[in-house]
Order: structure tokens, then C-alpha cells, then sequence
């Protein structure tokens, strides 16, 4: 089967390696390696995560927020404005995929950690599939 959509395979930072360089990843022959399909798509759901709104040159507007919650407690009002944010970001630019859930959680293991959790389905095929994004918070922690 011929592949619908190919992009160039980057590493996200503090996702996908997060102790590896971070960039376009080169194939054994030198060139630089592609993904196809959806994982095209869940690579650019992770970088637009990760993206703070200014980052890039010719679209200020691209991103996602979450870099506002850097300093706020790991409480349930956190986790709310992270769903809202993740959900606007995508609804404004990535228009391949329905939201199917968003979630929020403090991670048990460390307090400072809000993981979030994006429950997609990409329009084209119709397969559902999930990313879970860890943030750090600086700020006091929640009861």
C-alpha cells in the first residue's frame, strides 16, 4: 500500500529520546530518515505539545501554552487549564484528527510531574490513538 502522507522523522524533545540529540533523525544510508502516515500525524501533535507560542519565526501563533503552567501548584485547577490548552492548540492546528479525551493527571511518582494524556482519531482512517505528555511544575503541590 502507498502511503498517503511522508514526513522527515525527528526526535521531539523531552518525548520521544529524551537523552538523545534532538532533530531530524538520518537513516544507515545518511539521508534523512522519513515516517508515513500516522505516524506523520503523531509526530506533529507531539511537536505542536511542545512548541511554545512565539517559537517559530513565520507562525507566532503555533503552539500550545502549557509553558504558562511552569510555575503553578499540581492541583486540579492545573490540570484543567493543561486539557484546555492541549485542546485548543489541536482544534486550531490540527485539523487530521477528531478529540476523543483529554485527560490530566498528577504523576504518583513525582509530584512535580502533570502527565496529559490526548486520546485522538485521525479523520482519514479512522484509527484512534493516544499521546501522553509528562510537564514539569515548579509551583507548591497540591493537596
Amino acid at each position: 500500500m502507498t502511503p498517503r502522507i511522508r514526513g522527515w522523522r525527528y526526535e521531539v524533545p523531552r518525548f520521544d529520546a529524551p537523552d538523545e540529540p534532538v532533530g531530524f533523525v538520518v537513516d544507515p544510508r545518511g539521508a534523512i530518515d522519513t515516517v508515513v502516515d500516522d505516524d506523520v500525524i503523531r509526530q506533529s501533535l507531539l511537536l505542536l505539545i511542545s512548541t511554545r507560542p512565539g517559537e517559530r519565526v513565520m507562525r507566532p501563533l503555533y503552539g500550545c501554552d502549557l509553558n504558562q503552567l511552569a510555575f503553578s501548584p499540581n492541583d486540579d485547577t492545573t490540570a484543567g487549564l493543561a486539557i484546555h490548552f492541549v485542546r485548543q492548540a489541536v482544534a486550531r492546528w490540527e485539523p487530521r484528527v477528531d478529540v476523543l479525551r483529554v485527560d490530566a493527571s498528577r504523576d504518583d511518582e513525582d509530584p512535580t510531574r502533570l502527565g496529559i494524556t490526548l486520546n485522538y482519531r485521525i479523520k482519514a482512517t479512522q484509527q484512534a490513538d493516544q499521546v501522553t505528555v509528562p510537564i514539569a511544575l515548579q509551583g507548591e503541590m497540591g493537596p
